[in-house]
């Protein structure tokens, strides 16, 4: 380690507000008897199903035109059921349905239209009493989607009445006529196109920018063409259901339901749990397909349990299919104290540095994860302290201690040394950080040097008097944020020599990150430990617990999928992992027999992790191995709850 100075009884007529509760009694009463036409043939105001038995005949079973829901007058297995009694009895008195109740039955009923299932949807509608819609809103989705625009437009005005914003139905009548201006163009009737734009779209006096957009198109020479600079459907099923997905929005849900509510709802459902485990550590995928909707989400569940539940969630022993918690290799290579290690930011190398003067550049086999050494790059006479990979992993930057004045940067490659820098034997170059153009790069030290350099070492800039403890560059390719020996962290503008404060802490900063969308940054503090700063807001977020931290140089770095996990070296011989919305520590990572100087998370393989310690070793942590919970809790422990 250096010592150095993050229905009663009787159908009741549909309301006409948009007030759409059930369509029973005011006792609560499902409505068992039937009235003509439509309304009772269809209870959920749907289209019935193309299986829905001919006009006035029933099918099979006795099932007559309610398009699955037993005629009035014929008992059938399901009035039977339903009435306990003959055809025309009255059901059983129900409880009144609470408001959720409803809602979720429409819910239900959506998914079950949307599947094909209309006669379930039609019994499920009159057994309940409730409506899945207004009337009004039934008949517009149905002129759209059979593209029956000027009916489509008069069903607005039975609409309006139910809309809350008054601009609402301008904005769907523009959408209406821009579809059947698109599906005029795409038909070759430029002059019923045209009447549309000029007689329909532009009186309207909205959007008139997208009036001009939709004008061009009349020069599109084929369908193809204008489906491609429209980036348009065409004419038909798929269009006219994303039309009908964007005037929805215009609708209150009492009226016309959000398109594919339930799976919306279900799907937020398993991201919230996702997003609250704190051990998740694969891919988000947002297709309900890929989870089982009956159990709560736990990661890994069907892999043993070991360390028992922390704050309700399953613990790292059943996680370890993809939590980085178990030794998979041991590096022994170096001879001396391992002082810094990096992986490269494709994934594929880690770069290791030690006193012993060596950087060792191992190869991570993408198959099995093992890693195996690559080059052996030497000469370096102070030990190294730092190392930084360029963006495109082609060169590669190492560093020493405070007594150190030089920088030297090796070709990755052929393991050639490109440069040698040191602009004076007085300086002290610990740190370095890489300019996301691949061409400069920005190193500094605690003797107050701070210099801007080019791939040959040639002096770029200076900024003269920052004492320099860590540095790293923003994407943004101007700022270069420095921890200096005030206890903070600036930032710094080479190009109009500007700069300001972003963090200040109460004790000495030994060394920071930032995570890869430039927003947090973790620190190492002196006796404090690991801290989470957010750099817009310049707010500290949390202090992480466990860690033991003096004045010595420990490397912490983000992990994980989404960068959603935090780690650290530490005096006490452990590596700490924590969830970075959680301040006590989910795992704690043994082996090391000396302090953990850095560690780092690899990049493209969120399984794989690797530190640096005191004792000479780099460790690489991975998934551990099927074996029986003695073994695992010997690798790792969890924290208890």
């Amino acid at each position: 380690m250096q010592a150095n100075g993050a229905g009663g009884g009787q159908q009741q007529p549909p309301p006409q507000g948009p007030e759409l509760g059930c369509l029973g009694a005011q006792n609560g009463e499902a409505s068992a008897g039937t009235a003509a036409g439509d309304q009772l043939a269809h209870a959920n105001g749907l289209l019935p199903s193309a299986n829905s038995g001919g006009p006035g005949g029933g099918s099979p079973g006795g099932l007559g035109v309610n398009n699955g829901v037993p005629a009035a007058g014929g008992p059938g297995p399901a009035a039977a059921e339903l009435g306990g009694g003959g055809g025309g009895s009255a059901l059983k008195k129900k409880k009144r349905l609470s408001q959720s109740d409803e809602d979720v039955i429409r819910l239900i009923g959506q998914h079950l239209h949307g599947l094909g299932l209309n006669q379930t949807v039609d019994l499920l509608m009159q057994e309940s009493g409730c409506r899945l819609e207004h009337p009004s809103a039934t008949k517009f989705r149905n002129h759209v989607m059979e593209g029956e625009w000027d009916k489509a437009e008069n069903d607005l005005n039975e609409l309006k009445a139910l809309v809350h914003s008054p601009h609402a139905i301008v904005r769907m009548k523009f959408l209406l006529l821009q579809q059947k201006y698109l599906e005029y163009l795409e038909d070759g009737k430029v002059l019923e196109a045209l009447q549309v734009l000029r007689c329909e779209l532009t009186p309207l006096k909205y959007n008139t920018e997208r009036i001009h957009v939709l004008s061009g198109y009349l020069m599109c020479s084929h369908a193809d063409d204008l489906r491609a600079k429209a980036e348009w459907e065409g004419k038909g099923t798929a269009s006219r259901s994303k039309l009908l997905d964007k005037l929805q929005t215009y609708l209150p849900p009492s009226v016309m339901l959000p398109p594919r509510r339930l799976q919306n709802l279900l799907r937020q459902a398993v991201e919230l749990q996702r997003d609250r485990c704190l051990y998740h550590n694969t891919k988000l995928d947002s297709n309900l397909d890929s989870v089982s909707l009956l159990i709560d989400h736990v990661c890994s569940r069907g892999l043993s349990s070991v360390c028992g539940v922390l704050y309700g969630l399953p613990c790292l022993g059943i996680l370890r299919k993809q939590f980085p918690c178990y030794t998979q290799q041991i590096l022994t290579e170096h001879c001396n104290e391992v002082w810094f290690c990096k992986f490269s930011n494709d994934g594929t190398k880690l770069a290791t540095g030690s006193k012993d003067t060596t950087v060792i550049i191992w190869q991570v086999d993408p198959d099995t994860h093992q890693l195996k050494l690559l080059k052996t790059l030497e000469g370096h006479a102070y030990g190294v302290s730092y190392i930084a990979w360029s963006p495109d992993d082609n060169y590669l930057v190492a560093c020493g201690p405070d007594d150190c004045s030089e920088l030297w940067l090796w070709n990755v490659q052929t393991g050639e040394l490109r440069t040698k820098m040191s602009q004076s034997h007085e300086d002290s170059l610990t740190s370095v950080a890489w300019n996301p153009d691949g061409k400069r790069f920005v190193t500094g030290g605690q003797r107050g040097q701070f210099y801007q350099c080019d791939l040959d070492g040639n002096l770029l800039d200076s900024w003269e008097g920052v004492r320099v403890q860590c540095l790293w560059c923003l994407s943004d390719g101007k700022t270069v944020l420095a921890s200096d020996t005030h206890q903070r962290i600036r930032g710094y503008n080479f190009e109009d020599l500007t700069d300001r404060n972003i963090v200040q802490e109460d004790h000495p900063i030994m060394s920071f990150t930032i995570s890869k969308n430039g927003r947090l940054a973790l620190l190492n503090v002196a006796t404090q430990g690991v801290h989470l700063w957010d750099l817009q807001d310049r707010v500290l977020v949390r202090k992480y617990q466990g860690v033991t931290q003096g004045f010595y140089t420990i490397h912490s770095c983000f992990g994980g999928h989404n960068e959603d996990f935090i780690a650290s070296g530490s005096e006490d011989h452990k590596v700490y992992i924590w969830h970075k919305r959680s301040e006590l520590p989910i795992a704690e990572l043994t082996g090391h027999t000396r302090t953990v100087n850095c560690v780092s998370w690899n990049p493209q393989i969120p399984s794989m992790m690797a530190s640096a310690s005191d004792d000479g070793t780099v460790r690489i942590w991975g998934p551990a191995p099927f074996v029986d919970n003695q073994d695992i809790e010997e690798e790792c422990s969890s924290m208890d709850s």
